[in-house]
């Protein structure tokens, strides 16, 4: 075989080796097809933020009216069921709540975090039921780590009903809660007693804010208030909330707030109220915030 025979040779073994190779990888191309995952929607949700009052106010009883009061907040929420049969969802939530004062409220004297009035822990299980029904029980402990108060402990139980199906935009979003006092105390009273509280919160939009309007009250029994009295206050007001749409949604929705309360006491908290803070029966605390939900 000559040397232009072999090169001729050659040649065409190696078109007849390239040709299936290139074929099959034009093949294996088209072929292919793109791998689109779908976004599944997380089974954890929760969010964080902060607000600053001008006076720190529970359950109608003044814990602080003076000086800057920052209250930092944190929670989660775990999806464990979704249905559609009666019972529509249970979850498990957990959350952390603070307040810091810049007054040093009733701090102790051998305290190193005098600002740190209170951390709270709640832990609690939502079933919605029903569609619109949510019943939460939880556990709540309330701490002073500058020893300003003892140790909560206690159970809050909430109904709430959304009615938006029935009202629309115009829906009042009812609830009711009922706290029990295991040891120690959160109202004024000599001893472990019972709050409840009942409320709404109607919300709606107007341009690029969302006003809602929360109005509740809070009794008490079994000397949760002083005197065992049953009345303890009524609170309104007005919250006017922003979502910062320039913020991409894989940050999270972020949210600041400006809010405005007024508060009636009633003759429960004239011990407690004037002794420690303020002479008034009537309150009007301002406040503003950030919260981001994701």
């Amino acid at each position: 075989m000559t040397k232009y025979s072999i090169a001729k040779f050659c040649t065409l073994a190696a078109g007849m080796i390239a040709l299936p190779v290139a074929s099959f990888a034009g093949q294996t191309y088209k072929e292919q097809k793109p791998v689109v995952e779908m976004t599944k929607e997380s089974c954890i949700s929760g969010d964080i933020g902060i607000n600053i009052v001008s006076q720190y106010v529970s359950r109608g009883l003044i814990f602080e009216d003076s000086g800057a009061i920052l209250q930092p907040f944190a929670n989660l929420y775990f999806k464990i069921y979704e249905g559609d049969g009666f019972l529509n969802e249970v979850s498990l939530n957990l959350g952390i709540w603070n307040s810091f004062h810049s007054a040093k409220t009733d701090a102790g004297s051998g305290s190193t975090t005098t600002s740190w009035y209170e951390f709270d822990f709640t832990a609690g299980i939502s079933f919605t039921f029903a569609k619109n029904f949510t019943f939460t029980p939880s556990y709540y402990t309330f701490l002073s780590p500058n020893d300003g108060f003892a140790t909560f402990h206690g159970i809050n139980l909430k109904l709430a009903y959304d009615d938006t199906d029935l009202l629309g935009a115009f829906a009042l979003h009812p609830y009711i809660q009922v706290l029990f006092e295991l040891e120690n105390k959160a109202g004024n009273g000599p001893d472990e007693g019972v709050y409840y509280e009942i409320g709404i919160a109607p919300s709606v939009p107007v341009g690029p804010v969302t006003l809602t309007f929360p109005i509740f009250a809070g009794f008490g029994s079994n000397d949760f208030y002083a005197g065992d009295k049953g009345f303890g206050f009524f609170s309104a007001g007005v919250t006017i909330g922003y979502d910062l749409a320039f913020i991409p949604e894989c940050y999270g929705t972020w949210t600041v707030s400006a809010g405005y309360s007024y508060y009636y006491l009633g003759s429960a908290l004239d011990e407690f109220n004037p002794a420690n803070r303020s002479t008034g029966e009537n309150e009007h605390i301002f406040s503003g915030g950030l919260i981001v939900a994701f």
